[in-house]
């Protein structure tokens, strides 16, 4: 032992050394004020009682004989004092004395505590480009579609539905290597990725025939955008983001009251475009990214030692290994699945009854804009249940007890969730020019719909992210193949799609979660 392992109870002086019984030294015929004062005190007792908070504490004898070690009482000390063989002896015997007093845990610092208004910010952010179409719909004229959209819309879409996969994908490996606490290497996955999601976007746009002209040049700028902006959202730069948006969003608001000029609803579009672009580029490690990729393409060309004798492979370190190290790209897949999954149930609660040959007033975007809104709130609702289910850890007597807590702080953040939600849907119904009503059916998808996001993202945050994807994916095909076989009214069959995702979510975060162990 380096030093003591005593532990004094809180409010103790730090240079307070216990005190140590000692025998009598004075004999039948002294006379001192040690003989007034009557027969000398158990030793026991003293021990006992010094040692009440920690004896009361233990689980075992053996954690009181390991405080007794680590303050230097040895086992012939031990005899003398206390007329008992060893540590072990003698802490039985105090064990038995004092009765358990199990303490309270102390207030921990709670690590998912975030900021709700870093969280309601990132939720604007999400929904701010929404506005775009604003500003562009004049430049989207044209004949409606075969489906009876305005013009462009499944140019757009396509584009989007891209980016978003791929926008998933690419952030959950930039966050694997921030984790690892290898920001550069974040910073070159985001610099090879992003352009790369802004070429998928692109193509899958231009995929699309029948589009107006303008249609194609809007969906490229989309796509640069999302890259731009997986960029700054994942470095922690939503305030940078919120101002390249600034222009953009006062030119929008602008033209709810004022018919502006085609030129300057262009220059407004091109000028947030480009300073969220800017903004993305200077966060980029461009220089470091040449640097990396010219070694790789000579090393390419290079002869890996690894590949010579046998001799050289045995005597080679761990430290020389030529395997890729970091997050691998398979552990990746399942959040672009999750965001294809979601994506697709997004959009046929806007679109679903469109698609399904029905008119174009049906288009119910007030839903989708609720929902996007509501990825705020959702996100601090996630960090508030780790927050409560790291509590019930501390304060749970068994398992059950820690399920039952578990199970209150699911239901109550799942509540407040839906409520945000109902909120934000019938707010965005009233504000929307000629939306359609929010009927109890619509209603009942919409909350459904929540449920499954939040609880597939509550599953996601847990490292569950495979059998969130899997339901989620399930959905959208089943959804997909009723819409092009016709079966079924589009509006009952959203209903029962996302109520058996819900419930099959659900049924998984009960099973999953349930367990202490998944909350280490």
């Amino acid at each position: 032992m380096s030093g003591s392992l005593w532990l004094k109870p809180p409010g103790a002086a730090a240079d307070t050394l216990p005190a140590i019984p000692r025998p009598r030294r004075d004999g039948p015929g002294d006379t001192g004020p040690a003989a007034d004062a009557g027969p000398a005190a158990d030793p026991m007792d003293e021990l006992a009682e010094r040692l009440d908070v920690f004896i009361g504490a233990a689980v075992h004898p053996d954690e009181i004989a390991a405080i007794l070690e680590s303050d230097g009482m040895t086992d012939e000390y031990i005899r003398l004092t206390y007329g008992r063989h060893d540590s072990f002896g003698l802490a039985e015997e105090l064990y038995a004395r004092v009765p358990r007093s199990y303490p309270e845990p102390g207030a921990a610092p709670d690590p998912w505590k975030v900021s709700l208004t870093a969280c309601l910010l990132r939720g604007v952010i999400f929904a701010l480009p929404g506005l775009a179409y604003l500003l562009g719909a004049p430049l989207l004229d044209g004949p409606p579609d075969r489906l009876g959209l305005p013009a462009g819309t499944l140019t757009l879409l396509a584009g989007a539905l891209i980016g978003w996969v791929w926008d998933q994908t690419l952030s959950h490996r930039a966050y694997s290597w921030l984790g690892l606490g290898d920001r550069p290497a974040a910073g070159r996955t985001l610099l090879v990725g992003a352009p790369a999601g802004s070429l998928l976007g692109t193509a899958a746009a231009m995929a699309v025939p029948g589009g107006p002209p303008f249609s194609y040049a809007f969906a490229a700028g989309q796509a640069l955008y999302v890259g731009a902006a997986t960029v700054l959202l994942v470095l922690g730069r939503e305030r940078m983001l919120l101002a390249a948006l600034g222009p953009m969003a006062a030119g929008a608001l602008l033209v709810l009251v004022v018919d502006l000029p085609v030129q300057v609803r262009v220059a407004l579009l091109v000028v947030s475009l480009l300073a969220a672009c800017t903004l993305a580029v200077r966060e980029l490690p461009l220089a470091d990214g040449i640097r990396a990729a010219v070694l790789r393409i000579r090393g390419w060309a290079v002869r890996r030692p690894g590949k010579g004798p046998v001799r050289w492979r045995m005597l080679r370190g761990a430290e020389e290994e030529f395997a890729p190290r970091g997050p691998r790209l398979g552990d990746s897949v399942p959040y672009g699945v999750f965001g294809l999954g979601t994506g697709l149930l997004v959009l046929y609660a806007a679109l679903g009854e469109v698609l399904a040959g029905g008119p174009a007033e049906a288009v119910a975007a007030p839903s989708a804009v609720a929902l996007t809104l509501s990825m705020g709130p959702a996100e601090w609702l996630l960090h508030r249940f780790r927050s409560g289910s790291l509590t019930g850890l501390q304060g749970a007597r068994s398992p059950r007890a820690f399920r039952r807590r578990m199970l209150g702080t699911l239901t109550r953040c799942l509540a407040v969730y839906l409520t945000v939600l109902l909120a934000l849907g019938v707010t965005g119904t009233m504000l929307w020019p000629d939306a359609p009503g929010l009927t109890a059916v619509r209603v009942a998808t919409l909350l459904l719909l929540g449920a499954v996001m939040w609880t597939g993202l509550l599953l996601q945050s847990f490292g569950a992210v495979r059998p969130a994807a899997v339901v989620c994916a399930s959905a959208a095909i089943a959804q997909s193949l009723a819409l092009l076989t016709g079966l079924g009214q589009p509006r009952v069959v959203q209903l029962v799609v996302a109520g058996t995702a819900a419930a099959a979510l659900a049924a998984l975060v009960c099973l999953l979660l349930g367990r202490a162990t998944a909350h280490r």
